[in-house]
Parts: C-alpha cells; structure tokens; sequence
C-alpha cells in the first residue's frame, strides 16, 4: 500500500470527519486510478467517496481495542 496512507484510528483521540472523507478520496482516486474524474464519472466518484466514508465512520465507531473486556462479559 502507499507510504502516504496514515492511519485513522489513534488510541489519543478519533478520526475527524474530515480525515475520513480525506481517506475515502485517496481510497477511490488509489482505486480508479483517476485523481479526478470526467464529467460524465464525477456522480459516480462522488457517491463512491460518500459510501466509502460512511463504511469506515460505521467501522471506527464499531471497533473495539485489544483491551476491551466484551460487551456480555461486562
């Protein structure tokens, strides 16, 4: 994977909305291979980044560190 991809998840504080639309960019631009679309792909590339970020937000907000005791065991 690229060396310019920097993680979202740090265990001081969570992703902005902003990063993770900044990540789901460079996740569509690395896939399509286009850095910006035509006219005629730009509806397509821009709902790509909004599904895109949504999955990740849904991710974060879902993922427990090594650390967290499950949620029956609790």
């Amino acid at each position: 994977m690229c060396r310019s991809i920097k993680p979202l998840r740090l265990p001081d504080r969570p992703a902005t909305e902003q990063e993770i639309q900044e990540a789901a960019l460079q996740y569509v631009r690395k896939v399509s291979g286009y850095r910006k679309p035509s006219k005629v792909n730009q509806e397509t590339f821009e709902k790509a980044i909004e599904e895109i970020a949504g999955a990740t937000r849904k991710m974060l907000e879902n993922l427990q560190s090594k650390n967290d005791a499950p949620t029956e065991l609790r």
